[in-house]
């Protein structure tokens, strides 16, 4: 199973950067830029076909992949009559639609990944169900053993049961249980109106449009929890694996993109100051931190381990997997937009500064600038592929002489 994970995520991977790719070709298209080659791997052509001007095909080494759109410098030769398709004479917005079409392809797939998760595979979450009803009201610190003199639980002194479901409370529908926890908490010394479902024969007369089987008045007894007064009932509920609806699967998906947009924008930022910690743990064989630096080798084997664990249900390895792969979607996506060249951040940055310059140019009457000329940044190009080439060799050995272990 550990190999399927891997080979799952080599394929995923594979995908996820064709996907990429078609974004920079349909929108380059659409603005009648002119793409030659649309190619899955780098090297050696091992089977190909054209449609149209356009030749797509697979190359030897599955490392990636590319669009060639013609003419993205002024120094490109194109052909006679076809000079206007060239890449760097459209106008900028168009440069920064096509540029960034690519990581928005990234971040739409894992929304979608998410949104199929969420809605379709389901996710483990605690419940409204009732596992456990406690004894007594634990005391604030010491044993948490229920003594005679202990005082009961109030939901003890409800009545509750295992196996109940709470479906409402105060009137309000139960969803999402860890939100109604927190009404719980906030509720210490105030009466709270529990509807339960305790699965008993329906009778239509007395339980009209899905009324609760039960309706318990139950008070919160208030504990001290590092230093602060909580509501407490004294139940313990179940975990289920949960398919949300698509109204909230659709703001599940938003707002989990939204943490792994802003979690990759924070891995970024601190990016340089884990380098030294990775360089200590790869040569001197200190424990791999697994919040630190990982490449595409540790991500394949952390799917591997995940899609191959005895620990998880299937539902669970499959969760697990999706969102591997919805969060790579989403640090790549973020990853090629940073500024600098050659991703596409900077070509997109020179675009930018393109319209700043003729801006300015405006301003003091004068004819637009020649757009900037990318070759002539060559050498800085090379300094940060060098730079980036450095780390992608320290993480792939990494990976290889001390990997990440999540002991799942």
């Amino acid at each position: 199973m550990q190999l399927l994970g891997i080979v799952a995520f080599i394929v995923a991977l594979l995908l996820s950067v064709m996907i990429h790719e078609l974004g920079h070709f349909v929108m380059a298209k659409h603005f009648g830029m002119k793409v030659t080659e649309f190619f899955l791997g780098f090297g050696k052509r091992i089977w190909s076909t054209r449609r149209g001007e356009t030749e797509f095909g697979l190359k030897a080494i599955p490392a990636g992949g590319y669009c060639r759109i013609e003419g993205m410098t002024p120094t490109d030769v194109m052909d006679p009559g076809e000079e206007e398709r060239a890449f760097y004479r459209a106008s900028s917005g168009r440069k920064l639609i096509v540029l960034g079409a690519g990581s928005t392809m990234h971040f739409v797939l894992g929304f979608l990944l998410l949104l199929g998760l969420f809605m379709g595979v389901g996710t483990t979450q605690v419940t409204s169900t009732i596992a456990q009803v406690s004894e007594c009201i634990p005391p604030a610190t010491g044993s948490q053993v229920c003594t005679s003199n202990s005082p009961k639980s109030p939901a003890k002194k409800a009545g509750l049961l295992a196996g109940d479901r709470i479906v409402s409370i105060n009137g309000l529908r139960t969803k999402v249980w860890t939100k109604d926890v927190e009404l719980i908490r906030s509720s210490a010394g105030k009466p709270l109106v529990f509807g339960i479902d305790r699965g008993q024969p329906r009778v239509q007369s007395n339980n009209p449009n899905g009324a609760p089987d039960l309706s318990i008045t139950i008070i919160p007894e208030a504990r001290i929890v590092g230093g602060k007064s909580i509501g407490f009932i004294g139940v313990i509920n179940k975990y289920a694996n949960v398919r949300s609806d698509p109204a909230m699967a659709v703001k599940e998906s938003l707002s989990t993109t939204g943490n792994f947009i802003s979690a990759s924008v924070k891995s970024l930022i601190s990016l340089p100051s884990k380098i030294p910690a990775l360089w200590s743990q790869t040569v001197g064989n200190k424990p791999r931190d697994p919040a630190g630096l990982v490449g595409v080798v540790g991500v394949a084997r952390v799917s591997g381990e995940a899609v191959g664990s005895s620990k998880l249900s299937l539902t669970e390895r499959l969760a697990a997997f999706i969102m591997i792969i919805a969060s790579l979607n989403i640090f790549v996506g973020i990853f090629n937009l940073l500024p600098v060249l050659p991703l596409d951040g900077g070509h997109m940055a020179v675009a930018i500064a393109d319209e700043i310059r003729a801006f300015f140019a405006r301003l003091r009457g004068r004819v637009r600038p020649p757009a900037i000329d990318v070759a002539v940044l060559t050498p800085l190009t090379l300094v940060v592929f060098v730079l980036l080439a450095g780390l992608t060799v320290l993480l792939l050995v990494a990976d290889i002489v001390n990997p990440v272990n999540l002991n799942l």
